[in-house]
């Protein structure tokens, strides 16, 4: 067996951000030796790692050189050159998750025709390549328009009421989406490692902010019956197979109110909906990510007590310097761990870290999760217009 412990094993990660940085914590539990490659020098990992890089991961050369200096290139965040990363595993480094896993999933149109070809439930769909031909097409509002590349935490995705509203839209590949009647959005991460062991974590549920479309509160256990929950999970099972991936994928499911299941989106690395597993579970995301990667055995996964999570976000009309208001407060609360990422910038809506909240009661845990939501402000030093 390769020496990984204490060694000059070498794990490469594309992007320094907050996923990079919990990552990091579990690879130095078992000091692993790590390389980074991120544009920004104030990244969140630009001061955990001994080997950090700044460069652009968007960048064929920089994305390849960097991974020619590593045993196992990984990733934190799927907007990557991918050339590079297929030009790498020709010449016999080791991509986790996989080039073409990447490629599929960095855009949209190829993600939900492979929904399709592989009859994968997925809100129907059809895909325009410029607003040209979306204004040929005639839709029966609403509908759910989404970029087909570089859209996440709420970007690139606009709900369509009436023609009007296309001509804000960005002029670029795209997906439109039936409306769905959402009644509850779920969320799996799921492991697959080299030998193709598969472990997953509880379902959660998923509740969004109204305005900025990205997650607010995570739950787990989800409130659905056993029967769903099995649902869920079998279908988690079926896409982590028809994909091969190595590595998490996190799959995003949406419930509508008829009771149908379907696929909203996958990515293939740690998420924001398996930050839970930190605190609340037996193994945590990060470290089944680098098991998989690694083609270690996989960790358990089941729930040590319920948990609520809370995404700290840049409030609105501040930016600058973040700020940390209340975190003495918090802090004094039973079952609260606060997590922040070390981002040193605050905007509008931007995840600066999040608050994990374990109690014996979900609902207890939800009640104080509220409670730590209305007390904590993350706020920069300039104050913006309102108006």
């Amino acid at each position: 067996m390769k020496a990984y412990f204490s060694s000059d094993f070498s794990l490469g990660i594309l992007g320094g951000g907050q996923l990079g940085k919990m990552l990091l914590s579990e690879t130095q539990k078992w000091d692993i030796q790590t390389k980074v490659l991120d544009p920004s020098p104030v990244a969140p990992c630009a001061d955990i790692t001994k080997n950090f890089t700044v460069g652009d991961f968007k960048d064929y050369q920089t994305v390849y050189d960097f991974g020619k200096q590593v045993d196992v290139l990984t990733v934190e965040i799927e907007h990557v050159n991918i050339k590079a990363l297929y030009d790498l595993e020709k010449e016999g480094v080791k991509v986790y998750p996989q080039a073409q896993v990447l490629d599929m999933v960095q855009d949209k149109i190829k993600q939900k025709e492979f929904y399709k070809k592989h009859q994968i439930p997925t809100a129907a769909f059809k895909s325009f390549q410029n607003k040209t031909e979306l204004y040929k097409e005639a839709f029966d509002y609403p509908v759910v328009w989404k970029s087909s590349r570089l859209g996440y935490d709420g970007m690139g995705v606009k709900i369509l009421k009436n023609a009007s509203d296309l001509k804000a839209l960005l002029d670029v590949p795209c997906v439109i989406e039936s409306f769905l009647e959402i009644d509850k959005e779920l969320a799996v991460i799921i492991a697959r490692n080299v030998s193709g062991e598969i472990k997953s974590f509880p379902t959660v549920g998923m509740d969004f902010h109204p305005e900025a479309n990205q997650v607010e509160y995570i739950f787990v256990p989800a409130s659905i019956d056993k029967e769903l929950d099995k649902k869920v999970q079998d279908l988690a099972t079926e896409i982590s197979k028809t994909f091969g991936h190595v590595g998490l994928l996190a799959i995003e499911f949406i419930l509508d109110k008829s009771g149908d299941l379907y696929v909203n989106e996958v990515a293939p690395r740690p998420h924001n909906s398996g930050h839970f597993s930190i605190e609340a579970a037996y193994s945590s995301q990060f470290e089944q990510h680098l098991r998989a990667i690694l083609d270690f055995p996989l960790a358990c996964t089941k729930l040590k007590a319920p948990a609520v999570m809370v995404n700290l976000v840049g409030e609105a009309f501040y930016t600058g310097e973040v700020r940390y208001l209340n975190m003495e407060e918090i802090l004094s609360w039973d079952g609260v761990t606060p997590h922040i990422y070390g981002k040193k910038m605050t905007r509008a809506f931007r995840k600066m870290g999040h608050v994990t909240i374990v109690d014996p009661s979900l609902e207890k845990a939800k009640e104080k999760a509220k409670k730590v939501k209305n007390t904590i402000r993350v706020i920069g030093t300039e104050q913006l217009s309102c108006d």
